[in-house]
């Protein structure tokens, strides 16, 4: 009595004329095995991909059968009742796309992949939809890479592996890089061909559907709405989009509904007359009138829901030559017949692909009057790798609009609208504004600086002025430097010497040294 139900094999022992207490008890362990299947082994290759299957069977006592044709029946009449889709994700399985080179994000890509790009101090870009996923009960994931893939995987393995999923349901998350096969020798060539050259690790999860996911957006979004409205509406695809003015439509892809809200037509950054051709009725997907008027246009937001089978057949079947989502699958796939439908997401949604959006994007998050994205909510929190670092220490310093990471130390410097990241060491007499400073990925005990002779220590030296800039990770700024573009350029590559400015904003590269009394 009270065994798991995998020893039900020793059920025998059981004495043929059971007292009333056995009875009890075996009445009560009865559901545990309906089905009359074993559970598949736990740690086995079905388990560790989150998807039991049978192993044996297990031959039910006449006492049982008498429970399991009453629960039948029950199961029978909540189905025949039952008029809502389930928004269970046991079988959704995430594919994240971590982008190719990621050239505008240049330097802060250079020795690593986009979604490892530090983010609000103490984050990095692909903890935004994988907590997105596991906020919605999708505990299994995989990261699509083939740029720098060494800090993404380090950071995966020690921020999530051991706490995705439970002993029940077993979650992963993993990084899945570029590799050559006797089939394809090539690189990934595009989204679509990232996915298809994995596809048969997909099929290997048994899930009937998959998500696709960027790493590169800033957001936060249930997605079991999304997973339900795919149901719903029996889609082979679903395209999660976003509600556009005219003024920025232009730049995105835009999509044509009819009445339901299936997709019937799309244009890739479209102008004058065939912008204007691009309108619909958004109150269709759930917008209310006034703002429908305002946003007459919807953009993709590159966030899809396939079935599994539709996928399989529009990559390996019918267009194995197409590398592209957006291009070219799901434009193909309407034509070829195949129901594609729009999922309306109204909220926050910044594509930060971009020096100058990753740089907006992270600033805005400092004031919580305007900031259309925060880090703080309890219900949905943003997970992250844990640290175990001390409380940031601030003597002396004034500090305004300013989020700080952990195990920071300011002393006696002004501080206005930054964003600090973790370690960051800021000597006396500093004035930090509107600026991004990434941080250190590890201590430096000051005797291990002044034993070097011109050592110039990780962080910003004393007396130091920092005004619109991103500081990468491990830079050693040198005392009564002043970096802030004195000359208003706007774009310049000086990285032999340990900086780039883009958009008019100037970025210190990671490990680079500013020697005492530069100006930049």
């Amino acid at each position: 009595r009270g065994a798991p139900h995998h020893f039900a094999k020793h059920t025998s022992r059981i004495p043929a004329c059971p007292s009333n207490m056995q009875a009890v008890s075996m009445r009560a362990q009865a559901p545990t095995f309906v089905s009359g299947v074993a559970p598949a082994k736990f740690g086995s290759r079905q388990a560790v991909r989150g998807k039991a299957v049978a192993s044996r069977r297990v031959v039910p006592k006449a006492e049982i059968k008498r429970v399991t044709r009453a629960v039948a029946t029950k199961a029978e009449i909540a189905t025949e009742t039952a008029t809502e889709v389930s928004d269970s994700t046991d079988n959704v399985l995430g594919i994240i796309l971590g982008g190719g080179a990621g050239t505008r994000l240049y330097p802060l890509t250079k020795t690593r992949a986009k979604p490892a790009v530090p983010l609000g101090a103490n984050y990095r870009l692909i903890d935004l939809p994988v907590s997105n996923c596991i906020n919605s009960d999708i505990n299994k994931m995989y990261c699509l890479t083939q740029f720098n893939s060494a800090s993404l995987n380090r950071h995966l393995s020690q921020a999530y592996n051991n706490n995705v999923g439970s002993y029940n349901r077993q979650g992963f998350v993993e990084v899945l890089a570029a590799q050559q096969s006797p089939k394809n020798k090539d690189w990934f060539q595009g989204t679509a061909d990232a996915v298809r050259q994995y596809i048969w690790l997909f099929n290997e999860s048994k899930c009937d559907e998959y998500i696709i996911l960027s790493g590169d957006h800033l957001y936060r979004m249930d997605y079991k709405p999304f997973i339900v409205k795919h149901r719903q509406t029996k889609a082979d695809i679903t395209v999660s989009a976003v509600p556009m003015d005219e003024e920025r439509a232009a730049a995105f892809g835009l999509m044509k509904i009819d009445d339901s809200g299936k997709i019937i037509d799309f244009a890739e950054k479209p102008e004058g007359d065939a912008l204007k051709a691009m309108q619909v009725d958004t109150t269709i997907l759930g917008l209310d009138a006034e703002r429908a008027k305002e946003m007459p246009y919807i953009a993709s937001m590159g966030i899809y829901v396939f079935n599994a089978r539709a996928m399989e057949k529009l990559l390996v079947e019918e267009f194995p030559e197409c590398h592209d989502f957006g291009g070219e699958i799901i434009p193909k796939a309407k034509d070829l017949g195949m129901h594609v439908q729009a999922f309306l997401y109204d909220g926050y949604w910044e594509d930060i692909g971009t020096i100058k959006a990753f740089f907006d994007a992270n600033l805005a998050c400092n004031d919580p009057e305007k900031a259309k994205f925060s880090f703080y909510q309890t219900g949905a929190p943003i997970y992250t790798q844990s640290r175990f670092l001390p409380p940031s220490k601030l003597l002396d310093a004034e500090v305004s609009k300013c989020t700080i990471g952990d195990g920071c130390f300011i002393k006696k410097s002004k501080l206005t609208n930054a964003m600090i990241g973790l370690r960051t060491n800021i000597q006396e007499d500093c004035v930090i504004e509107d600026a991004m400073i990434m941080g250190a990925d590890y201590y430096e005990e000051t005797h291990e600086c002044q034993d070097l002779p011109g050592c110039t220590p990780i962080g910003i030296g004393a007396g130091t002025v920092i005004r619109r800039a991103i500081v990468d990770k491990n830079a050693r700024i040198g005392m009564d430097v002043q970096i802030i573009n004195k000359d208003n350029v706007d774009s310049i590559n000086c990285e032999a010497d340990g900086y780039i400015i883009k958009d008019g904003i100037v970025v210190i590269c990671k490990d680079a040294v500013i020697p005492n009394g530069t100006i930049i």
